[in-house]
């Protein structure tokens, strides 16, 4: 079974299971600050293992401690369960 666009009720109780993340354009979206570059490159690297074995790559825009994350699967057009997997589990790092 492939990957299919979660529903609008979908997306909000999925939401509720995230920290800060909202729906943006159709994205889930969420926007990090942190201490400095350092530290906001350092979460950048620590993420890159996971998105890699999840082969399910982020919208991200980084400058210096400001870090934007867009999170949508553009094979179904909308969210998907793999955004939510990898908001959950950027919300762990």
């Amino acid at each position: 079974m492939g990957l299919v666009k979660l529903s609008d009720n979908e997306i909000e109780e999925g939401l509720k299971e995230l920290n800060e993340w909202t729906v943006l354009n159709g994205k889930l979206h969420k926007e990090i600050e942190f201490g400095d570059f350092d530290e906001a490159w350092k979460f950048m690297t620590i993420a890159v293992v996971e998105i890699q074995k999840m082969n399910h790559h982020p919208e991200w825009f980084n400058v210096y401690n400001k870090l934007v994350i867009d999170l949508m699967t553009h094979d179904v057009g909308g969210i998907s369960e793999n955004d939510m997997n990898l908001a959950k589990f950027l919300d762990k790092i």
